[in-house]
């Protein structure tokens, strides 16, 4: 069953259970129609994806595009909440947030979902050396990003020109639906990678 109903939405989920197997973990939040996922979940078999999606059309048609793929789980939920609360500690080893809802207008600036509340949740979630991946269209909500993650001590902005960071394939990424939109009309897309920090001994 590709689509996850949790037995509890206030307990952490049983990883090992759900996929059948122990492997690591990486999380699409908010996935959309899956294509993104399934198309990263098959160039890597040996690992686990979940996609994290609340509306209703998007998850049943990220499950369709599932149906044949072993290692990818669906669930119907809002990011936020399935971060802070569904997710075990140090569970997962990437997170992409991919073309996130905007929310333009400034009086609505606080339904962005991220913010300092969210990243302390990523980081309690994320392996060591775990990273949050993130691209976006819009230059502001890119702005607040980087704001938010120079920040955080908790976590280091990894460079786009440094080596592939532990954690991240050697492989180029899928494109997201809203990318080869964003590509076909020249939109320029700016990206940001996190890595969890190492505590100071």
């Amino acid at each position: 069953m590709v689509e996850l109903i949790p037995e509890s939405y206030i307990a952490r989920l049983d990883l090992p259970k759900i996929f059948g197997r122990a492997a690591p973990l990486q999380v699409d939040l908010g996935c959309g129609n899956g294509s993104f996922l399934c198309a990263l979940a098959e160039r890597m078999p040996e690992k686990n994806f979940l996609g994290i999606e609340r509306l209703i059309g998007r998850v049943r048609s990220a499950c369709r595009k599932a149906e044949r793929i072993d290692n990818v789980r669906v669930i119907r939920v809002e990011t936020a909440y399935a971060v802070r609360y569904l997710l075990p500690e140090q569970s997962v080893q990437v997170f992409y947030l991919l073309f996130p809802d905007p929310w333009p207008k400034r009086r609505h600036e606080r339904r962005r979902v991220m913010s300092s509340e969210f990243l302390r949740s990523v980081h309690c979630a994320l392996v060591p050396q775990g990273l949050l991946r993130i691209a976006t269209d819009q230059l502001d909500y890119f702005d607040q990003m980087q704001r938010l993650a120079r920040a955080d001590p908790q976590f280091v902005i990894v460079e786009p020109l440094l080596a592939t960071p532990v954690g991240v394939d050697d492989v180029d990424l899928p494109l997201t639906k809203f990318e080869r939109k964003f590509q076909q009309q020249g939109v320029r897309i700016h990206r940001l990678t996190l890595r969890k920090a190492s505590p100071v001994m």
